[in-house]
């Protein structure tokens, strides 16, 4: 008798990889822009791909600029609609991730038709339907493909005034750096493939990942956050030397002062690990420095990709306590500051 059918379908089983895991290896990536035609730059595009900023930005007026992103990939979870949210939190962190408030946005659905009920289908669109409805956002439109494995993604749009603009360029020695979620997710993803993540452990996943980035508004309000992105596929340490290569500047990380999921240290030990973090390293291993003892775990999670991961700004010493604030007023309770920005070659120490 064949049993497939009895099954339950999970969707982690359709994909090769989950999440912001499936972005291509940064140092690839970055020789693929380097090779690419500049193309037309009018003067009215304000951030473009130069230093791989989370969105682009197009100044309307000089008041308004448009601000414009997309992000997509392949479920990092089994039950649809958590997908279809994670996805839509996700791209919508790059509209926060430049200070900007987000507008619109339209779905990109790519699924196996074949072989996903129309029933999962539309249970991953309604996640991604609810979280745009809590950021107080329609899904205007989109386009929707037949594929061998299941894709969701948004592009967003959204808005903000030129002078509130927050880029991953700017920062300066003596800079403190705040991260708003703990790392991990990428743990738990594989975990979670492996079905070795537990309930309470996969609702922490779920609640994390679904958690819109919000404080990305206030923060570019703040003239004192000087840089400012979000922690995503490229791992902590590699969205941290993207501030680094475009300020000139290096850090310095304290590896026990990075907010943790829980037990996703004991994980990363037992293996529990993803490609995009092998990746990862491989691709700006060499600008990393270790001030403290080193082993496979530690590093596993500060280059783990985060999908839908928290906020990492760049302030001024003094407006740290407000930075924290803004973050734990809007239910971000593990913010935490994890370090500083150093003088010195663009790379990082971890401490």
């Amino acid at each position: 008798m064949d049993t497939t059918a009895l099954r339950p379908l999970r969707l982690t089983e359709f994909s090769h990889g989950g999440g912001c895991g499936c972005k291509i290896a940064p140092g690839v990536l970055r020789e693929l822009i380097a090779k690419s035609s500049p193309g037309l730059l009018p003067g009215e595009l304000l951030v473009g791909i130069e230093t791989s900023d989370d969105a682009a930005v197009y100044r309307l007026n000089d008041r308004q600029a448009v601000v414009a992103t997309t992000d997509f990939f392949m479920p990092i979870v089994d039950e649809p609609f958590d997908f279809g949210a994670i996805a839509a939190t996700n791209a919508l962190s790059d509209i926060y991730a430049m200070g900007a408030t987000p507008l619109f946005a339209l779905a990109l659905v790519a699924m196996p038709l074949d072989r996903l009920p129309l029933a999962t289908i539309r249970a991953i669109l309604a996640g991604g339907e609810a979280a745009c409805a809590r950021a107080g956002i329609p899904i205007a439109g989109g386009h929707t493909i037949d594929s061998v494995e299941p894709i969701y993604g948004l592009v967003a749009i959204g808005s903000v005034d030129p002078a509130a603009i927050k880029r991953n360029v700017g920062a300066v020695p003596g800079d403190v750096l705040v991260l708003g979620k703990p790392l991990g997710i990428g743990i738990y993803g594989a975990a979670l493939k492996k079905q070795q993540l537990g309930e309470e452990q996969y609702a922490a996943m779920v609640a994390q990942a679904t958690q819109l980035n919000t404080p990305g508004i206030a923060l570019g309000a703040l003239a004192a956050v000087h840089a400012l992105t979000d922690v995503t596929g490229f791992g902590l340490l590699g969205h941290l030397l993207e501030i680094c290569r475009g300020s000139c500047v290096g850090a310095r990380i304290v590896f026990d002062d990075v907010p943790l999921l829980p037990d996703a240290l004991a994980l990363a030990g037992a293996g529990f690990i993803t490609g995009g973090s092998a990746r990862n390293w491989a691709g700006y291993g060499a600008e990393v420095s270790w001030g403290c003892r080193y082993d496979a775990a530690t590093q596993a999670l500060l280059t783990d990709p985060q999908t839908s991961g928290g906020l990492l700004a760049a302030c001024a010493p003094d407006a740290v306590e407000e930075v924290l604030g803004v973050f734990k007023t809007q239910g971000f309770e593990r913010a935490a500051v994890i370090g500083e920005m150093t003088t010195g070659p663009a790379r990082v120490v971890v401490g």
